[in-house]
């Protein structure tokens, strides 16, 4: 005699979805904790100091001494502009979700305690998602970081391209070009200590999170 054993299994439609929206959550993060632990690096660059004809050699060794000091703060600038860019495009897209996903969820919650669960995950994320966001400033910090590098490229062609608009002699030139990337400099830096979080913005994040209720 054989016996059949036949499992049943029930599918609940409200754990399915909280685990595909915690497994999305996860999955898109992952490119911004990735650069968390390396460096970017600087594109290619075309023509430079060394190429420009009108240049003494006098000159030409100040300008890419300059720039081989600052190309490592070029590559801090653009791997932070990178970082808050990328999680600022996650705050956006999955605070977009639960913005439109949490009004569905409150007339559609049940009383199975799935349903309940997902809806305080939801609201919970956004909660975190939008506090760190604002804590951190990551829009401000990715415009400045952004910024600080498109302006320094900015001065760099110019030189090579219309050095006259630092000046008429060579002189006035390199010395006005060499004050304006250090400006950018400072600017950038004031920017990032201006916008860095203070400890009772941090703290506030724990009661937004703290504070979702569920119906």
């Amino acid at each position: 005699m054989k016996l059949i054993y036949r499992l049943e299994v029930k599918i609940n439609g409200w754990a399915i979805a909280l685990i595909v929206y915690v497994v999305a959550a996860i999955a898109s993060l992952y490119p911004a904790i990735r650069l968390l632990f390396k460096m970017t690096s600087l594109n290619p660059g075309g023509p430079s100091f060394d190429d420009a004809s009108y240049l003494s050699d006098a000159a030409k060794r100040q300008l890419n001494q300059n720039f081989q000091r600052i190309q490592g703060t070029l590559v801090f600038w653009k791997t932070q502009a990178e970082r808050y860019r990328r999680f600022h495009i996650y705050s956006l897209a999955w605070i977009g979700i639960s913005t439109i996903s949490l009004p569905i969820l409150a007339q559609a919650i049940t009383a199975d305690p799935w349903s309940k669960n997902l809806m305080t995950v939801v609201a919970a994320h956004a909660a975190l998602t939008l506090g760190l966001s604002r804590s951190f400033r990551v829009e401000a910090h990715y415009r400045a970081f952004r910024n600080g590098e498109s302006d320094f490229y900015d001065l760099y062609r110019r030189m090579l391209d219309r050095p006259e608009v630092f000046g008429v002699t060579e002189g006035d030139q390199v010395k006005k070009y060499l004050e304006q990337v250090e400006m950018v400099r400072r600017v950038v830096r004031a920017a990032e200590t201006d916008n860095f979080p203070s400890v009772e913005e941090v703290a506030q994040i724990g009661p937004s999170v703290g504070g979702v209720r569920t119906p």
